[in-house]
């Protein structure tokens, strides 16, 4: 699976560009600003709908549009196919697969697979639970239209309990339509707990390896999914925080609070890590997450680095460059001394400078 090209018409900084790739390893190079990042977000959206950074689609349109247009060509298996991505500032988002307009986001999903990996994620340990959410569920999300369906379903419910909530300090009648949330809640989170379960156990087959390898056989990491409430004791749990929930307005237990602890030989680096040990720790995730999507899905992903080999040292940088190997990446860096320095090979230079694309 590669990417050979992406146009984009009015999206972020650029009016009317197409970049083409090759299917080994490409540099993105340019000052700050420049519009590098955007080209990765519009390759991620492809891939999953949404972008990576949280942002709504009317944000993506560039100033003075109404709309912004993707266009990307990719070879699977020798088939190629054409994802159409049309963003309204005011409408729902259209996509079309090889001229065919979807109906559901996940029919989009599967047909692109992409790991990106920027400076952001070196925090997914040190930085809060939300974080280590977000990264679980861009990740199922992308290799599972069914945890996706549920995800999108509980948490508007999770949004809709608490508004009911809010609104029952003035009509208490509200508060008898609270167990018809509860059972909703419940539905769908359970397989979500589910679903998280078997990622980070799948997960735990893999990084250890890896992690072993990145450390020279000096670090042993775990991963432990600490879920906020059980299978089993869900229902009895919301029932328990039901007069706290009202009492602070919000919904207090649920997958929407769980957590993750990463262990290093018996630590958990999330509060007594270096930072080196978390940024390494995070480095061994996104590289099994590329083996997690080879395993699910049989097919290699598309790597995308967004300037985060300025973020690594050189031993890193070292590791990583040579482990991708057969995969198709997309790098960006605001310069090209690192892979001068460490004579890594590149099949691409690209320049984007203000949103134009100058191929070297």
């Amino acid at each position: 699976m590669y990417i050979k090209s992406v146009q984009l018409d009015g999206y972020r900084n650029y009016k009317n560009a197409t970049v083409y790739f090759d299917k080994g390893t490409n540099v993105l190079y340019g000052d700050n600003a420049q519009g590098k990042t955007n080209v990765l977000e519009s390759i991620f959206m492809c891939a999953t709908t949404k972008s990576h950074k949280g942002t709504r689609d009317k944000e993506v349109i560039g100033f003075n549009e109404n709309e912004a247009h993707i266009t990307m060509y990719l070879d699977k298996n020798s088939d190629e196919y054409k994802i159409d991505m049309l963003l309204r500032k005011d409408k729902s988002k259209v996509v079309a697969i090889n001229g065919s307009k979807i109906k559901k986001a996940t029919e989009l999903l599967g047909v692109l697979n992409v790991v990106l990996f920027s400076p952001e994620d070196l925090g997914i340990i040190k930085d809060g639970p939300s974080e280590r959410r977000r990264f679980i569920d861009m990740e199922l999300c992308q290799l599972d239209g069914i945890y996706l369906y549920n995800l999108s379903k509980y948490n508007k419910i999770v949004d809709q309990r608490n508004k009911l909530i809010k609104d029952s300090y003035n009509n208490k009648d509200l508060l008898d339509t609270l167990n018809i949330w509860d059972q909703q809640l419940i539905s769908y989170g359970i397989p979500i707990i589910e679903k998280r379960k078997k990622f980070i156990e799948d997960l735990n087959e893999i990084i250890g390896e890896v992690h072993s390898k990145l450390t020279n056989g000096k670090e042993k990491l775990i991963i432990s999914y600490e879920p906020d409430v059980n299978v089993d004791n869900f229902e009895k749990e919301l029932a328990k925080s039901r007069d706290k929930d009202i009492r602070y307005k919000q919904t207090g237990v649920g997958p929407h609070r769980d957590d993750f602890s990463f262990v290093v030989n018996d630590i958990d680096i999330r509060k007594f890590g270096s930072q080196g040990q978390q940024r390494t720790a995070a480095l061994s995730l996104k590289l099994s997450e590329i083996e997690i999507v080879k395993k699910i899905t049989g097919h290699i992903p598309v790597l995308l680095l967004d300037d985060v080999l300025s973020e690594l040292d050189s031993n890193r940088q070292n590791y990583l460059l040579n482990t991708i190997g057969d995969i198709q990446t997309i790098i960006t860096c605001t310069g090209l001394d690192d892979f001068v320095n460490n004579n890594f090979s590149i099949n691409k230079i690209i320049k984007v400078s203000n949103g134009t694309i100058l191929e070297s």
